[in-house]
């Protein structure tokens, strides 16, 4: 397994090959209490994964946390 980048509770792994010859990319997030990694998603492709390593509120949104919270709140 390859770690790829790390940001805060996530990593990015590129771990063995798929069976059509492609790279597998996982998401990977570290359990508070035991400090374990485990997959929260499986990329489909390279440019997923990368895109995910760029913006850093995609990866909350794939494992369902919040995220592109708005700063401002106007009142109508």
């Amino acid at each position: 397994m390859k770690v790829l980048h790390t940001q805060g509770p996530f990593r990015f792994v590129e771990k063995g090959t798929l069976e059509n010859g492609f790279p597998d990319y996982r998401l990977q997030e570290q359990d508070y209490y035991n400090r374990k990694w485990f997959d929260v998603y499986l990329f489909d492709n390279q440019m997923q994964c990368l895109l995910a390593m760029e913006d850093q509120e995609y990866p909350k949104w794939l494992t369902g946390k919040p995220c592109y919270i708005k700063d401002s709140v106007s009142a109508r």
